[in-house]
């Protein structure tokens, strides 16, 4: 039987990328919190102590993009005193109307988007970017006793799984954290290994020809944006399913839940873990595509991977009989309209307690 490879990465809240995903939904919270009805799409874009806000909304709500952007950097802790420049218009009249119908809701731009489960874990996603994600939480916590780490920080975990897709033990673990310039590699490799990776890896995933990579480029007290830029929406692999999933191409952050490439995913996230913990299958992703002004989806496609319990027509006639695939009808069963999504950006959209995509539905 051979043996499978894969790996997952993530990334701390003071990664340059998640930096600029933080402030921008940060303005969809400040947004939601003044005017329910708000259609945002407001980015970032950081380098050095640079920031450059822009984009479009439609709100009622009066948002202090400035102050909001250095309160954000402030509170991952970059104390620098940071330049805001903001260039922020009112969403097309085209795309507003659009949107707005009489009744309803509908797709705020087409796409397609993905949802993805599997019985890997307690929080049915895949073990590597489970397990990527902890680290980086647990990084992120690490700085809480260690003042000499610093925001910015990345983790990569290999996993080697079965040919059915079973995971059998962790291959290979990479932590990249940054810290105050001066600190011996040796007390960073000693002190993540210790109190990050051995508390948060079981040791059962463990064996003793694992490889344990800790800051392989040596020094790291240049980071965060003064030493890589960043922007809104370009960790979508990331905040999704660590590449075992699909991804429909359009990021989360910024984004309100008329946006389709946000709210659709979650519900199909919401989807999918439901038929997982139905036990309908092991694995499953859905796939749904919108299309501008339509409130339904145009396609509903389930792929579960040979691992399916019933017929694919059975479980697609329990998909139609629980679930509504309407714009309107995501929002409101979701709850999508508080202010929710800053605290969503960091360790990925799935998997974590707290959000109600992620308890599962009883399926009738």
């Amino acid at each position: 039987m051979s043996t499978i490879y894969f790996t997952s990465e993530s990334v701390t809240e003071g990664h340059p990328d998640k930096i600029c995903d933080q402030i921008a939904d940060a303005f969809v919270d400040a947004a939601l919190r003044v005017d329910k009805s708000s259609k945002m799409a407001v980015e970032a874009t950081i380098k050095d102590n640079f920031i450059l806000v822009y984009g479009e909304a439609n709100t009622s709500a009066t948002i202090d993009y400035e102050g909001i952007a250095k309160e954000v950097v402030k509170g991952i802790g970059y104390l620098e005193d940071f330049e805001v420049l903001v260039k922020v218009q009112k969403q097309s009249s085209q795309i507003n109307q659009a949107v707005i119908g009489e009744a309803t809701t509908s797709a705020g731009d087409q796409g397609i988007m993905f949802g993805y489960a599997c019985n890997e874990t307690e929080n049915f996603m895949p073990l590597t970017i489970d397990l990527a994600h902890k680290l980086a939480k647990g990084l992120t916590d690490l700085r809480k006793t260690h003042s000499w780490l610093k925001p910015d920080g990345k983790t990569q975990v290999t996993v080697a799984y079965d040919e059915a897709m079973t995971p059998l033990y962790v291959h290979t673990i990479l932590v990249s954290a940054s810290h105050e310039e001066g600190i011996t590699q040796e007390k960073i490799q000693e002190t993540i290994m210790n109190d990050l990776i051995l508390k948060v890896v079981p040791q059962e995933l463990l064996r003793d020809d694992t490889k344990f990579i800790i800051n392989p480029s040596g020094a790291f007290s240049i980071a965060g944006p003064f030493s890589d830029s960043g922007t809104t929406g370009r960790k979508i692999v990331v905040d999704s399913y660590g590449g075992f999933g699909r991804i429909g191409g359009g990021c989360f952050s910024s984004k309100d839940p008329s946006k389709v490439d946000r709210s659709a995913a979650y519900y199909a996230r919401y989807v999918a873990k439901s038929l997982v913990a139905a036990k309908l299958c092991n694995r499953v992703e859905i796939q749904l595509s919108y299309a501008i002004g339509l409130s339904q989806p145009l396609s509903i496609h389930l792929e579960t991977f040979g691992t399916e319990a019933k017929p694919k027509e059975e479980i697609l006639e329990i998909i139609n009989r629980n679930f509504d695939f309407s714009v309107q009808n995501i929002i409101d069963e979701l709850d999508l309209l508080q202010p929710i999504y800053q605290s969503t950006s960091n360790y990925g959209h799935f998997g974590r307690d707290g959000f109600t995509w992620e308890t599962p539905k009883k399926l009738k």
